[in-house]
């Protein structure tokens, strides 16, 4: 059983740092993150997770979470999103921002849980978060092996839901900018015509579902969500 300090944000769930510990809305979000991903040319969300992490933890005073927070099936399944957003908007940079933005949350949120910064009732919204994750995972899985039984309605909702326990979550910790992010990339995945396309049958997009429930398997197997 993991707990949650192992907690993370696979495709589907963050901002924050603050020295000597994170505060002051995690230091004002590490200072708005100003990262440069400029060359996204060859896109990689495990070398973006990367950077976004050395940054972050380049900021505080104790490195003792120096680990990935992302790990490698999480990246290969963020990788698909990219491409699917990039191919069902026809926007690189709109897609390379929904990831970005999905990666910078879940860094923040990783390092929030490893310096304990939650309190008793907000472990208790992260177990619900967690909960309602593990349910969306199930759902998008059982929809991809069972023809004919997708709703979007329902994934949809699982997700819009997922995403206000998570802005519950860090309400007090991240900037109002991470609290954008959070809805700018739940909000995109839940668009119920990109989710109605995405499970197609014999659609463009079967291949990349087939990888990313691959991947779900995988995770919900190993107990990451």
């Amino acid at each position: 059983m993991k707990t949650l300090e192992s907690f993370t944000v696979p495709p589907v769930s963050c901002g924050l740092v603050y020295s000597p510990f994170l505060t002051p809305n995690l230091q004002a979000d590490v200072d708005d993150d100003r990262e440069s991903f400029s060359n996204m040319d060859t896109f990689s969300s495990k070398d973006m997770a990367m950077r976004a992490q050395k940054k972050i933890l380049s900021s505080m005073a104790s490195k003792s979470s120096v680990q990935m927070f992302i790990d490698d099936t999480s990246s290969e399944i963020l990788d698909e999103l990219y491409r699917i957003s990039k191919e069902y908007s026809g926007n690189k940079s709109e897609a390379q921002k929904v990831v970005k933005d999905l990666v910078k949350i879940a860094v923040k949120i990783g390092v929030l849980f490893r310096n304990n910064r939650f309190s008793t009732e907000e472990l208790a919204v992260a177990q619900d978060f967690k909960k309602k994750l593990h349910q969306g995972a199930m759902t998008a899985i059982s929809f991809y092996e069972v023809d004919f039984t997708f709703d979007k309605t329902v994934m949809a909702d699982i997700l819009k839901s997922c995403r206000d326990l998570l802005l519950k979550l860090v309400n007090h910790h991240l900037t109002p900018k991470s609290h954008g992010r959070i809805n700018h990339v739940f909000n995109h995945y839940s668009d119920p015509e990109l989710l109605t396309k995405l499970y197609e049958p014999g659609g463009p997009f079967r291949p990349n579902l087939t990888k990313i429930c691959k991947g779900l398997n995988k995770l919900v197997e190993d107990g990451t969500i």
